[in-house]
């Protein structure tokens, strides 16, 4: 299926430039694409994994990838409806760049004739000087076109600074110079982006009399009205240090049934059929959760290795009672019992029952003594019922770990620190 088509069958080309040239332009082999991310922090989240994904996609089709990480565009920052950004440090953004361009590179092949290149703007927008960049980029920008701008309109009112108002500005001259420099003819990103994207067309347009092409990805949005990519913990991010891969495993399987399907055809390299037949399991099935699991082992994978996916697994089955804990890596079982709810304490006489009440498996000490009564309290997957003890030294996993589970269901652990 050309590449195209494919995208479109996912869903994931919401408007675009002319796509029947861009289609020519591919099948003559002439087309290299660019995709920007701008470091507002120390780590992609998984609402990048569109743009991140999509990449992948183009790459495997045979367009090479030029990935932008803005160490320019990231000290300035494109306007917000709500406010005026922060601005961070250059040294700081100048971190975050490398860190992002650390995260991307699994995502890619940099290797072979498609290989894709990373880029910084900071390279070429740092030698700009004001009067330069006044003359050759200003003076082809109509400010009654760029105050139109959705986003520029809802902020005249409370005001916007010449520093967001002229981020257009930054992000046309990106496309004209990886235009002009490397043949980069086609700039994708999320649907926000629309209005910078096409203004980069209509400056290469303008400077040059060519056409360049572009295209914008839908933003995701869950079917509950939450956002995507955020849970009760915050966001949830690519790296490890800040989203665990266990957190990371879990956020996909406990996907929306009525958001899976979307997901797996904006994130998954399965085929139309695999999808097809995982959404017809999601409908007749849904409680074996098939789709989410699919996804959750593909793109934990895809992040964070087959090994790593496969100690979550474990974890996942072995809190549960399906696998044994003592095989779980300590950094593993951590992260699945912080994710859980996790009681920390120093004193090792603490009793069982009130571990219980802090990390969340019962609501009360009540609660405990009449679940431990009904046998329904597990330590470690044995089933106890005196929790006014405390837990033993032995029972210990990796010495300072215990596993609280009330009946089916309900987890969490407990984290025992030595005296």
């Amino acid at each position: 299926m050309h590449i195209l088509d494919d995208l479109s069958w996912r869903g994931l080309i919401q408007d675009s430039t002319d796509l029947e040239a861009l289609r020519s332009a591919i099948d003559s082999g002439q087309v290299s694409f660019y995709v920007g991310f701008d470091p507002t922090a120390e780590s992609l989240h998984v609402g990048h994994l569109t743009q991140v994904l999509t990449a992948r996609r183009l790459q495997q089709a045979g367009l090479r990838p030029y990935l932008l990480v803005g160490g320019a565009t990231g000290q300035i920052g494109d306007p917000r409806e709500a406010s005026e950004r922060s601005l961070n440090p250059p040294d700081v953004v100048s971190g975050w760049v490398k860190k992002i361009q650390s995260q991307l590179e699994p995502f890619m092949n940099f290797t072979g004739d498609d290989h894709a290149i990373m880029v910084n703007n900071l390279d070429w927008t740092g030698e700009l000087d004001v009067v330069s960049f006044l003359r050759d980029v200003g003076k082809h920008f109509p400010v009654s076109k760029m105050i139109n701008r959705e986003v520029v309109k809802a902020r005249l009112e409370s005001g916007i600074s010449f520093t967001e108002f002229a981020y257009q500005l930054l992000q046309s001259n990106d496309y004209y110079t990886l235009y002009h420099k490397h043949g980069v003819n086609l700039q994708f990103g999320g649907s926000d982006q629309w209005g910078n994207i096409t203004a980069g067309v209509d400056y290469i347009r303008r400077r040059t009399g060519e056409h360049a092409h572009a295209f914008v990805t839908p933003l995701v949005v869950k079917a509950d009205g939450s956002k995507f990519g955020k849970t009760e913990g915050g966001a949830v991010w690519l790296n490890a240090d800040l989203t665990s891969p266990y957190a990371f495993y879990q956020f996909w399987i406990n996907a929306d049934d009525r958001d899976i399907v979307t997901y797996l055809k904006y994130f998954s390299f399965k085929s139309h059929e695999e999808i097809d037949e995982l959404a017809q399991a999601t409908a007749e099935k849904p409680a074996a959760r098939l789709a989410q699991r699919a996804l959750a082992e593909e793109l934990t994978t895809l992040l964070h290795g087959a090994e790593e996916c496969a100690n979550v697994q474990r974890a996942s089955k072995a809190l549960f009672g399906r696998g044994d804990l003592n095989e779980l890596p300590e950094a593993t079982l951590r992260a699945a019992l912080s994710e859980a709810g996790l009681a920390s304490v120093s004193d090792r006489e603490t009793p069982m029952a009130h571990l219980l009440k802090e990390a969340g498996v019962v609501a009360s000490m009540g609660e405990a003594r009449r679940a431990a009564k009904e046998g329904g309290i597990y330590l470690n997957n044995e089933r106890v019922t005196d929790i006014h003890q405390p837990i033993e030294s032995e029972q210990l996993l990796h010495g300072r770990y215990a596993v609280l589970r009330r009946g089916k269901k309900t987890i969490g652990g407990a984290e025992i620190h030595s005296q």
